[in-house]
C-alpha cells in the first residue's frame, strides 16, 4: 500500500474519531488540559476516537515551550507510572498463587502507564516521528532533572521492538535519490562534514563510491543511520586517500576492498537503539553479492577519545614507563605536528602510535570497558583492531579529537560472531599482530 495513502487514510479516520468525541467543538482539544487529554486516551475508547484523541495530545504537545515540555515530563513520571493499586492486587495474588498466569498478571501491572499512553500515541498519523522528537526533548529536560531517566527508559523499552531489524528497509542513497533526503544526508554527516552539494557529489556518484541507509515505514524519507563505503584496491590510511577530489576513480569490478569510512545516526530521539551493527553487516553481505571479488571489509574510523585521555595520562605518566622527553614531546599542542621536522616528526609519531595502542588494547574505564566509543561499537559488532594510522585526519578536528590518529577495523565475515563473542563476554581486543608490535612493555 501506498505510504501517502495510507497517511491520508489514517488522517480521515482521525478526523471521524475528532467529531465523534466533540474534539471539534473545543479547538481540536486545545482547552482541555493536557493531563486530562491523557487520561482520556487511556481510558479505553474506540479506534478512531482513540485515534483524534492521539492526535490531539500530540499537537497540544508540540504546542508546549521548554517550560512546557518540562511539566509534561513531570507529569508523566509522577502520574503515570505503575497502577499502585492494580500492582498491590497482582503482588498480592501471585504471593498466594504463583502459578505462570500470576506472574503474567503481575508483569502487566507493573508496567507503567506511560508505556501503554505512548504506544496509543503512536496511532495518530505521523505519532512515531512525534514520539521521537519527544525523547529528543526529554534529553534535554534530563540535563536537569535525572530523575526523568524512568521515563527515557520507557521510551528506549518501546523503540527497541518499534525499531527492530524487521522493520527496517535498507536503501542505497545515489545522486538519484530524492533531494529531500539528499538535504538530509548533508545535514546529519557526523564524522566528515559535507561541503555542499558539490561535495555529496563525489560521495555519491563515482562508480568506486556507495551510501546506504536504513529507513523505518513510519519516519518517511527520514533516514535513521547511513554509512558512506568507498571501494579501493587496498586498505587507506588517511581520509584524504578517500575524499580527495583528485583521485583516480576505480572501476567497481577492480575494487577488492570495501571501506566504510563515515557512519552517522540522523535521529538524536533514537540514541541508545542500536541500528549499525545491521547495517554493516547488510551492507557487507550486498556489496559481496553486487561485487564477488570484494574480500576485504574495513573501516577508516576516528578516535574521538585519545587527545583527551592523552592529555589525562601524562598528568600522571609512570604506569607508562615514560622518559621526561617523551613526556615534553606527547605533550606538544596538537597543531605543532605536521609543522615538525621529519625526524621530530618520526618521534612524535611513534609515540602517538605506541600510546592509541595502550588506549585501545590496554586502558579501560573504572567498570572494566574499553573506553573509546567508537572502538567499542566496532569491537562489539564482531571487528578487529587491524591498523592504528598516525597522521591519517590532519583536520582541525581530527588534530583535536585525537592528534591526527585513525584506525582500521576489519570484519572478517567469518569472525565476526568469535571476535563478538570474545568482547563482549571477556572484554578482549581482538587486534592484528601489527597494532599488537606498537604495544610498549608494561611499566614495572
Amino acid at each position: 500500500m501506498d505510504m501517502a495513502f495510507l497517511g491520508e487514510l489514517l488522517t480521515s479516520v482521525a478526523d471521524r474519531g475528532r467529531a465523534l468525541i466533540g474534539l471539534e467543538r473545543f479547538g481540536n482539544g486545545r482547552s482541555r488540559p493536557l493531563d486530562r487529554l491523557c487520561e482520556d486516551l487511556l481510558s479505553g475508547r474506540g479506534e478512531a476516537s482513540g485515534m483524534a484523541l492521539a492526535q490531539a495530545v500530540l499537537d497540544a504537545w508540540e504546542g508546549l515551550d521548554a517550560a512546557g515540555r518540562l511539566t509534561f515530563f513531570r507529569m508523566l513520571q509522577d502520574r503515570f507510572g505503575p497502577d499502585a493499586e492494580r500492582l498491590d492486587k497482582a503482588l498480592a495474588h501471585y504471593r498466594e498463587d504463583p502459578r505462570p498466569a500470576s506472574i503474567a498478571a503481575l508483569h502487566l501491572a507493573s508496567e507503567p502507564r506511560r508505556q501503554e499512553l505512548f504506544r496509543r500515541l503512536n496511532l495518530a498519523p505521523g505519532g512515531t516521528h512525534v514520539l521521537v522528537r519527544m525523547r529528543e526533548a526529554l534529553f534535554e529536560a534530563l540535563a536537569k532533572e535525572p530523575d526523568l531517566a524512568v521515563v527515557d527508559s520507557d521510551f528506549r523499552h518501546l523503540f527497541g521492538s518499534w525499531f527492530n531489524r524487521g522493520f527496517l528497509v535498507l536503501r542505497r542513497i545515489d545522486w538519484r535519490t530524492p533531494a529531500n533526503v539528499l538535504e538530509k544526508i548533508i545535514r546529519y554527516e557526523a564524522v566528515h562534514e559535507i561541503q555542499g552539494w558539490d561535495d555529496l557529489r563525489r560521495r555519491l556518484e563515482p562508480a568506486d563510491r556507495r551510501c546506504f541507509a536504513f529507513f523505518h515505514p513510519q519516519l518517511v524519507d527520514e533516514p535513521l543511520i547511513f554509512v558512506e563505503v568507498a571501494l579501493t584496491r587496498e586498505i587507506p590510511r588517511a581520509i584524504n586517500d578517500v575524499l580527495s577530489e583528485d583521485r583516480d576513480v576505480l572501476p567497481a569490478q577492480k575494487a577488492t576492498t570495501a571501506v566504510f569510512y563515515s557512519i552517522s545516526n540522523c535521529q538524536e530521539g533514537l540514541r541508545g537503539i542500536s541500528f549499525g551493527n545491521f547495517l554493516i553487516k547488510q551492507v557487507a553481505e550486498d556489496l559481496k553479492r553486487e561485487l564477488p571479488g570484494l574480500d576485504t571489509f574495513v573501516t577508516l574510523s576516528p578516535l574521538p577519545g585519545f587527545a583527551r585521555w592523552l592529555e589525562t595520562t601524562l598528568a600522571e605518566p609512570a604506569e607508562l614507563g615514560l622518559t621526561n622527553e617523551e613526556i615534553s614531546e606527547l605533550s606538544r599542542p596538537f597543531g605543532e605536528t605536521i609543522s615538525l621536522e621529519d625526524a621530530a616528526r618520526a618521534r612524535r609519531d611513534k609515540l602517538l602510535g605506541q600510546m592509541a595502542a595502550q588506549y585501545l588494547l590496554r586502558a579501560r574505564t573504572g567498570s572494566g570497558r574499553v573506553i573509546d566509543p567508537v572502538a567499542r561499537f566496532h569491537l562489539g559488532n564482531g571487528a578487529r583492531l587491524e591498523r592504528i594510522n598516525v597522521g591519517g585526519n590532519l583536520s582541525a578536528r581530527g588534530l583535536r579529537e585525537s592528534h591526527g590518529v585513525m584506525v582500521n577495523y576489519r570484519y572478517d565475515l567469518a569472525d565476526i560472531e568469535e571476535n563478538h563473542e570474545a568482547f563482549a563476554s571477556r572484554n578482549t581486543v581482538v587486534a592484528s599482530s601489527a597494532a599488537r608490535k606498537l604495544l610498549r612493555p608494561a611499566a614495572t
